[in-house]
């Protein structure tokens, strides 16, 4: 009957480019599920509570207990620096399946916030903001139907927590209404419906953009599947400065009719991953081994300069540009 059974629990995981997160994903022989296995001594993972033997349910929102194994760690490793992970204790987890529990339905439907980009049109932005009077921080908004903010995902009655990229928390409503006109034509909200920001208070986690859905914004990065030809791929990889001032891989010297071009590159790209695993922060040489190690084939994931740029400017970074 499920009695005494667990509840799922939330995990958000945030580290240093030179930090894991501190634990393993197993796939043994005999047991069902992704499990967490090798929790260090005080690393990451075991400081926020994680146990071994948990079983992962959920990254970043998705649902990854029915997934090829290769493909959840492929989805942890592209998350860069902070991962979303809901995991269920290992009793639970096979009392929950002895009894053929959906284990999907343990968790919320969507717990992610929104990024939302909208364009002004002649009727303005399309949302209004109101909070409690003399309260800072707290702002909710109306959204006009069929307007600029519900066209770029805006949910009504939802709750802004950061405008182009900073937070709100401590804006009055007249510092609010003065950013938002020295935004001009275009701006950039975090956005959480009630339901989604009283899930992360509950918990104590603090909502960021790197776990928000970005499936609304009009930059995406893009998946390049590239099979090598007689004379190879037909790009050069080129290390250099990033916007933000660390060091990134860019595609350069792309060829003409070779299959780098044919599969979409262009001039300037920055890559973000390799077959599935994210690269920001290794360096030229790891780099190329990864994209070697596979022969005849690669699947770059790659974004351009203008897409680079806007996702800086709104403090959101890694392989998620992708929406996936």
């Amino acid at each position: 009957d499920g009695e005494g059974m667990g509840e799922p629990r939330f995990y958000l995981l945030s580290k240093g480019s030179a930090e894991t997160f501190g634990f393993c994903l197993h796939e043994e022989l005999g047991c069902q599920g992704h499990i967490v296995r090798q929790v260090e001594l005080g690393g990451l993972a075991q400081r926020r509570g994680m146990q071994d033997g948990d079983r992962l349910l959920q990254v970043n929102g998705h649902f990854v207990d029915d997934m090829d194994h290769c493909r959840v760690v492929q989805k942890i490793k592209a998350s860069g620096n902070q991962v979303l992970l809901a995991v269920l204790d290992g009793d639970s987890y096979k009392a929950a399946k002895a009894l053929g529990r959906d284990l999907s339905q343990m968790l919320p439907a969507d717990i992610r916030p929104r990024l939302c980009h909208i364009v002004q049109d002649r009727s303005g932005f399309g949302f209004s903001v109101s909070g409690p009077e003399g309260m800072k921080g707290t702002f909710q908004l109306s959204v006009q139907q069929g307007g600029p903010a519900e066209r770029a995902g805006v949910p009504p009655g939802s709750w802004l927590l950061e405008l182009n990229g900073a937070s709100v928390r401590s804006y009055s409503q007249a510092q609010l209404a003065r950013k938002l006109k020295q935004s001009g034509s275009k701006v950039t909200l975090l956005v959480a419906s009630s339901a989604v920001e009283e899930f992360y208070r509950l918990r104590g986690l603090q909502v960021t953009a790197t776990t928000a859905d970005t499936s609304w914004l009009p930059f995406k990065a893009r998946e390049l599947h590239l099979v090598k030809g007689p004379a190879g791929y037909g790009f050069l990889l080129k290390e250099d400065d990033c916007i933000s001032g660390a060091t990134g891989q860019f595609l350069w010297d792309v060829d003409a009719g070779l299959p780098a071009q044919q599969a979409g590159m262009k001039e300037g790209d920055r890559l973000l991953a390799v077959n599935g695993e994210n690269v920001e922060g290794l360096d030229h040489h790891q780099t190329v081994l990864r994209i070697r190690a596979h022969h005849e084939h690669v699947t770059l994931l790659v974004i351009d300069p203008a897409g680079d740029r806007f996702y800086h400017s709104v403090g959101c970074g890694g392989t998620e540009w992708s929406g996936a």
